[in-house]
């Protein structure tokens, strides 16, 4: 049935039945005891309670005593001495939610019981930190939470980029509700929502360092020319011999002409991501619903993108495994009895997936981290050329998707506007209804993340795994969180209803 608006009085059963509500794509809203009364201007019936659930003025709850949750929550899971009584709060505030929290055994610790707590907590329900005000107009869904939902682009060696921004994100307080990725995109995301938020710098850095453990040596000066051999050097190791814990080359190589099983049509083996990937991600913890997780990945027979979602699917080693499989160099994987490549083979960044296809009925907050620029300079050498073309191909047109959004949220505008101007019969009409559904949107904000080429990158800088070049792209991703986190722009942010913000606030960047 199409996405409706439900008003319900707050109780424990409410809370519970809100949720899965809002998990089916409704916009659930819980209205006190206190305030139900006050709220009626007659004889109840359909027309009023519509009428009220809508009121600019109407008062909404769950939100308090969700935030009590949560600060409890993260206490425990902070403070593994953090004492019982804190246990104690955090599972009676869970049962006054709604929430099944687990029963633990006698001698389990505040520490685990928050753990199970953080794993069976609905992603719904669970404010993010925001500090964006409201436009006027009033609360937008009526709870003024937005969704914070963090997309990773593909893009190989340069992920060490994501791993930088979301360190200073995390150290900020940002709480992420939805990590969509695609190939190494992927593979952070895992590490990301398979770990508790106190693990998950700590395992990020282990994958990195891992991955770029061959080679430690850094470059003897800060010249380009020096810098340009370094990269090219380090690729060309990482070409020969692989990269730890992530692939080594096929022994025996796969010959040109020769047939072979799907798993082997590659120059590297995979089989270190799986172990990496199992000794890094907890993936009762990833599927449990604690952060959304999606991932995108193409049908190698018939050319389809999918996406596997911890909302629809168990999620293991080998679909974050399918998501990075970039042909030649890397294996298709089987899932389920199809192969499937790399996601970036047909677009490289999850943000029409996450915009457009699958977002929630309320306001988004979407921290975009691409690691290729659709921007650059114009080519002087054909080794540039071969640099320029690949940014132009994996940056996926973010910005003309971003531009479209815009466009299309215009348009949703002046069909709200257009719904109270039209004849009753016109609003009846089903054609007319499906649009005016569809144009009841939420606001968006962007905040666009973008890895810029450094001095003296070259064209193989997605496979360049040296430890300088990790360590720089981590200090990248770190600093331009930091910017963006401390600019006017961001700390003055507005919600205007329906409308859609883009951020790019690094360097040249800018508010649009």
């Amino acid at each position: 049935m199409p996405s409706c608006l439900i008003g319900m009085k707050a109780c424990v059963s409410t809370h519970h039945l809100s949720r899965k509500l809002n998990s089916l794509g409704h916009d659930a809203r819980l209205t006190p005891a206190k305030y139900v009364r006050p709220y009626s201007k007659g004889p109840k019936n359909d027309f009023r309670d519509a009428e009220a659930v809508q009121r600019p003025t109407m008062k909404f709850v769950g939100k308090t005593r969700l935030r009590v949750f949560v600060s409890i929550a993260n206490r425990l899971g902070r403070d593994r001495k953090a004492d019982t009584d804190a246990a104690g709060a955090g599972l009676a505030v869970a049962h006054d939610l709604g929430v099944q929290a687990p029963s633990p055994p006698a001698k389990a610790t505040p520490f685990a019981v928050a753990i199970k707590l953080h794993a069976r907590l609905d992603v719904h329900a669970v404010p993010p930190i925001s500090t964006a005000k409201h436009a006027a107009g009033g609360d937008m869904g009526g709870s003024g939470v937005e969704v914070s939902t963090l997309v990773l682009q593909g893009g190989g060696a340069l992920g060490s980029y994501q791993a930088g921004a979301y360190d200073a994100l995390l150290a900020a307080g940002q709480r992420i509700d939805w990590v969509a990725g695609i190939s190494i995109g992927a593979i952070n995301g895992a590490i990301i929502c398979g770990n508790p938020p106190e693990r998950r710098v700590e395992q990020l850095a282990k994958f990195w360092r891992q991955t770029s453990s061959a080679i430690t040596t850094a470059p003897f000066n800060g010249q380009e020319m020096v810098l340009e051999l370094f990269d090219e050097t380090s690729a060309a190791i990482t070409a020969t011999f692989g990269a730890p814990g992530f692939f080594r080359p096929r022994m025996p190589p796969a010959l040109p002409g020769f047939s072979y099983s799907p798993q082997r049509l590659s120059f590297y083996d995979t089989a270190p991501l799986r172990e990496t990937l199992l000794s890094l991600v907890d993936f009762d913890l990833l599927n449990s619903g604690a952060t959304r997780y999606s991932i995108g990945a193409v049908n190698v027979k018939t050319g389809n993108f999918r996406y596997f979602d911890t909302t629809r699917e168990r999620i293991g080693p080998e679909h974050v495994m399918a998501s990075g499989a970039l042909p030649p160099g890397l294996p298709m994987v089987e899932i389920e009895g199809e192969y499937y490549w790399d996601g970036g083979v047909v677009s490289n960044t999850p943000l029409q997936y996450v915009l457009d296809y699958e977002r929630p009925p309320r306001d988004m907050l979407v921290f975009q981290l691409d690691l290729f620029s659709a921007r650059g300079e114009l080519p002087r050498t054909l080794i540039e050329i071969t640099q320029r073309e690949k940014d132009i191909r994996y940056s996926s047109r973010t910005r003309m998707n971003t531009d479209l959004m815009c466009r299309l949220h215009k348009l949703s505008q002046s069909l709200a506007r257009l719904g109270p101007q039209l004849p009753p019969e016109l609003r009846e009409d089903p054609e007319w209804r499906g649009l005016y559904e569809a144009a009841h949107e939420n606001s968006t904000t962007i905040v666009h993340l973008i890895h810029r080429r450094a001095l003296g990158e070259g064209a193989s800088k997605d496979f360049e795994f040296s430890r300088f070049t990790m360590e720089r792209n981590w200090g990248d991703g770190k600093l331009d969180v930091q910017r963006t986190l401390s600019h006017p722009d961001w700390l003055n942010r507005e919600r205007a209803p329906r409308g859609v913000v883009t951020l790019d606030l690094t360097k040249e960047g800018k508010a649009d």
